[in-house]
């Protein structure tokens, strides 16, 4: 399989030398292309951080981040839109959608800054949008759906231009139940497609989905967990286990 992301011994540190707070310590690892990986770990273990360096929100203070081999640490400022624009979607706790766009226009929105012909734009927003059951209100806008189809249609407009990695920070965070499971079958569906896709979540239920999940504890990897061929139930245990022994203190 190809490694699509690298996280190369990176470390964050903010303040000045008399006052330095470490959110990163040191982390290492990879992740294979059409992988789903999960992360967790407590508020302020790192995680959000960690996420923020990938997506260059943030930079880092050492190591290397690579994405399909190139080095995310090394792009200039200038070019850094038009990177994250060409390979990552994202998907946000809060939606991040355009109240003044109709859900329509909020999916094509990635494709109309990505310059794609304004005749193909249509027929894939709705393509996308039978795929994940909201082409019933492409007309409507945001304030006039329910939390679970804005975040399907934040879904949609993270994929539609086949990014190389999806980045969701606590997508099912603002979510009722029916509205979650929706969701997850939706995550489901697109890992199934072949897409790689790196989820920050405090749900357990959430990363039983994900084929792998690292737990992030005071800034470095304290313990991963591979599926395989546990079920979601049986996923789902193993990391209840795995955070009750994080939260406790354990080894």
């Amino acid at each position: 399989m190809k490694e699509i992301l690298k996280l190369d011994h990176i470390q964050k540190f903010y303040g000045n030398e008399g006052n330095v707070t470490k959110a990163i310590q040191d982390i290492d690892f990879s992740v294979q292309e059409g992988e789903f990986l999960g992360i967790m770990g407590a508020s302020g273990s790192g995680k959000t951080t960690m996420l923020n360096c990938i997506s260059t929100i943030d930079t880092v203070s050492a190591g290397h981040i690579y994405l399909d081999g190139t080095d995310v640490t090394e792009i200039k400022e200038k070019a850094i839109a038009k990177f994250r624009r060409e390979n990552l979607g994202f998907i946000f706790q809060d939606f991040n959608l355009l109240d003044t766009l109709t859900i329509s226009e909020n999916i094509a929105l990635a494709l109309t800054i990505n310059h794609i012909p304004v005749r193909e734009i249509e027929p894939r927003v709705e393509e996308i949008a039978k795929s994940l059951n909201i082409a019933d209100i492409l007309d409507k806008y945001p304030y006039q759906v329910s939390g679970g189809q804005k975040q399907r249609c934040a879904c949609a407009r993270a994929i539609i231009n086949h990014p190389k990695l999806i980045l969701a920070d606590e997508p099912t965070g603002a979510l009722d139940s029916k509205s979650t499971d929706q969701l997850l079958s939706i995550f489901d569906q697109i890992h199934q497609s072949g897409q790689t896709i790196l989820m920050v979540t405090h749900s357990s239920k959430a990363a039983s989905y994900a084929s792998r999940v690292l737990f992030i504890k005071d800034g470095q990897i304290f313990h991963q967990l591979y599926k395989g061929d546990m079920s979601n139930q049986e996923m789902y245990q193993a990391i209840s286990d795995t955070l009750t022994m994080l939260l406790s203190g354990g080894q």
